[in-house]
């Protein structure tokens, strides 16, 4: 490696020309980036005590330790939005500046043939700065003044937009911007390709404007190390149509998030949001991967992202699906994306059938659904969809997740008819305004070969929302009309849609009723029924809401197995051969009866949890081992599944054993010997069990 303080101009003005690799992100600087840059150049040009504004470094590999003055193209590794950015402002300065020369150097034709292009040179070599796929041919075509291309790069034809109006805004006086690009500095870093490591530098790299995504790291990590050929064609052939597909928006937005979903489904583990690409690393370097082959990991990427885009960016051809994805975006179930995903793979294999993807889809949204509406805590779905592919069966895969969702215990559970009814009628339904609309709009819909546009209509209070309520309303709900507004106000019974909100205002329910557009002549189903009523109260909400519930439950349906079939699927503790009899200090007093409450006290917390005995020791289990109690003379050693970072242990009982060898599982040892201890070790105990359950937050 060699660095060296560079002017930025004479850096950029040498005779060599700066290409951007293709596994290099897409210029993505935004108005932000450009508006600092283009300040700080302001200040340091109007301000004669400021000798030079450093702007971070350019990173660049060539064959040999030559310096960037001989003439051979280089392919940067760090500094393309720099480089870029300075571009687009060079090029719209030079447009606006013409003959015009207001600081020595700084005119049309000695910025363009400096700075902008190489006259000794001909085709693409012309250029000083070539970008990759599409921010490539908006950029020559903004150097050259020829047409955009048909779909031009957004972010170098919006920015460059930004530098013609900031230098038109000045009115003509530019001299504080030519001082100011004059003064920028860089610290110029050539690498040698046979003794650095570009991946390893490129990752370390510190640079000023946006940091890189897991997936820029990610791209690079698989193609930088590549011959340029297949580099080239892997590029082409996979990496650029997921670039594609994504769009030039959404692959910022969204490619993140598709390689964490990508990584959960190949690995069963979630890594945490900013760990992707050292999940990725670990992946891409199992025995099975790697044997593969790069080619082979890279289509298999590119195939996955193509389900997500189905999924996730309406890209799905199939109506039916199509339809189905959509309302699972809407009430933006992305946790459920890795099961989907590989069952989207499933289906492109023509191992599951359409309409069983359609049913388990429509099964996916019914859950999320109804756990919403009855209220159950939503931490633990990313853990329960990361782990429920491994239980299916792919020869009756419609059925085994039908079975999965029914077998789910206590806070992960499918709620059922009865409980999804009682709470849906209960629910405020309108706080959580999208839910609600999403609510409203499948009843209104159901069954309609033409929905009805429901993004027209807003949420109407049948019984108004207006504490002041008028005295026909308060006759016609009686004396506990105030009681009754309170209980029923923001429930399913008293909420319809209309395109008429400030028409219905507050009046009473009459004229609701019988004015022009008014309930009686409703096209909506919703109001099916209302135009047929002389009042509106306690009773008559309650009827339409236990009817509308009952709907409900047709629509978001739950999984239906007759127990004979549901049985196969029920999960038995594993026979260890070990018992009670294997355990000498359990078989006294009073180690047996400390044993004895406590395992009580354990099994207890949730009707999943299970014991099994073990040669060393005792397993208490959930999804998998959450305590483990080895038995020792007058006491019970308690090893917790969790790191010892993570217990909340306020009398600091507790011991870190992760550094330490020991039977059971887990980083906490906590020592019971007492009865009178069993609370708090139960507290300790409780705190391993939630954290398996979701119940401790998403990883």
């Amino acid at each position: 490696m060699k660095a060296n303080e560079a002017n930025f101009l004479t850096f950029l003005g040498n005779r060599r020309q700066f290409a951007i690799p293709i596994y290099q992100r897409t210029y993505s600087w935004a108005e932000k980036e450009c508006r600092q840059l283009w300040d700080d150049i302001v200040r340091a040009g109007a301000n004669e005590a400021v000798l030079a504004h450093f702007i971070g470094s350019v990173v660049y590999i060539e064959q040999g330790l030559s310096t960037v003055t001989t003439p051979s193209p280089v392919l940067v590794i760090d500094g393309q939005q720099r480089l870029t950015t300075v571009t687009l402002l060079l090029a719209a300065l030079a447009d606006t500046l013409g003959d015009k020369e207001p600081v020595d150097g700084f005119s049309r034709r000695k910025l363009r043939n400096r700075y902008l292009l190489d006259q000794e040179e001909v085709g693409e070599r012309r250029f000083k700065l070539l970008l990759s796929q599409t921010d490539k041919e908006s950029l020559i075509a903004i150097v050259s003044g020829s047409e955009q291309p048909k779909e031009p790069s957004m972010r170098v034809t919006q920015n460059f937009g930004l530098f013609q109006s900031w230098i038109a805004a000045r009115n003509g006086e530019l001299a504080a911007v030519c001082k100011g690009l004059a003064k920028l500095a860089v610290v110029d870093i050539a690498l040698n390709r046979d003794h650095d490591n570009p991946q390893l530098i490129f990752e370390s790299m510190n640079s000023t404007g946006r940091a890189l995504t897991q997936a820029d790291l990610i791209r690079n990590f698989i193609l930088m190390g590549l011959e340029p050929e297949m580099q080239t064609r892997l590029y082409k052939q996979f990496w650029r149509p997921m670039e594609v597909d994504f769009g030039q928006e959404a692959y910022g937005l969204y490619f993140d998030t598709f390689m964490r979903h990508y990584l959960t489904v190949k690995t069963g583990e979630i890594p945490n949001v900013g760990e992707v690409y050292e999940s990725f690393k670990k992946h891409a370097g199992s025995p099975v991967v790697a044997a593969a082959g790069t080619e082979a990991m890279i289509k298999e990427i590119r195939q996955f992202a193509r389900y997500f885009c189905a999924m996730a960016l309406r890209a799905e051809p199939e109506p039916g699906l199509n339809r189905a994805f959509q309302e699972l975006r809407e009430l933006k179930v992305d946790v459920a994306y890795p099961l989907l995903l590989e069952l989207y793979d499933d289906y492109a294999k023509k191992v599951l059938s359409k309409d069983d993807f359609i049913r388990i889809v429509e099964l996916v949204e019914s859950y999320v659904f109804r756990r919403a509406v009855c209220a159950i805590p939503s931490n633990s779905m990313n853990k329960t969809f990361a782990a429920f592919g491994k239980a299916l069966r792919k020869d009756r895969c419609l059925e085994s997740v039908q079975a999965q969702f029914l077998l789910l215990p206590s806070n992960r559970r499918f709620p059922g008819d009865d409980e999804f009814r009682r709470d849906l009628q209960a629910r405020d339904l309108y706080t959580n305004r999208p839910r609600c609309i999403f609510c409203l709009r499948r009843l209104e819909n159901h069954g309609r070969k033409e929905p009805v546009p429901v993004n027209e209509y807003t949420i109407e209070h049948i019984l108004p929302q207006n504490e002041s309520l008028s005295p026909d309303w308060k006759t016609a709900l009686g004396p506990e009309w105030a009681r009754i507004q309170q209980t029923w106000l923001h429930t399913l019974g008293n909420l319809t849609l209309t395109g008429y909100n400030a028409e219905y205002s507050d009046r009473s329910f009459k004229e609701k009723r019988d004015m022009d557009k008014g309930f009686k002549t409703s096209p909506l189903k919703l109001n099916d029924g209302l135009g047929q009523l002389d009042d509106w109260n306690e009773e008559t909400i309650i009827s339409r809401s236990g009817r509308l519930a009952d709907l409900a439950v047709k629509i978001w349906a739950a999984p239906n197995l007759t127990d004979d079939v549901l049985v196969a699927y029920r999960q038995k503790p594993s026979s260890t051969g070990y018992g009670l009899a294997d355990h000498p200090f359990l078989l006294t007093s009073p180690d047996r009866e400390l044993f004895h409450a406590f395992s009580q006290e354990v099994l207890s917390l949730d009707q999943c949890v299970t014991r099994e005995f073990l040669k060393y020791h005792v397993a208490f289990k959930a999804e998998t081992n959450f305590v483990d109690v080895l038995p020792q003379a007058k006491q019970l050693v308690l090893c917790l599944n969790m790191p010892f970072a993570d217990i909340n242990d306020p009398k600091g009982l507790c011991r870190d054993i992760s550094g330490v060898g020991h039977q059971g599982n887990g980083d906490v040892r906590f020592e019971l010997s007492r009865p009178d201890q069993i609370p708090y070790a139960l507290g300790l105990v409780r705190q391993s069990f939630e954290r398996q359950m979701g119940n401790g937050g998403e990883a």
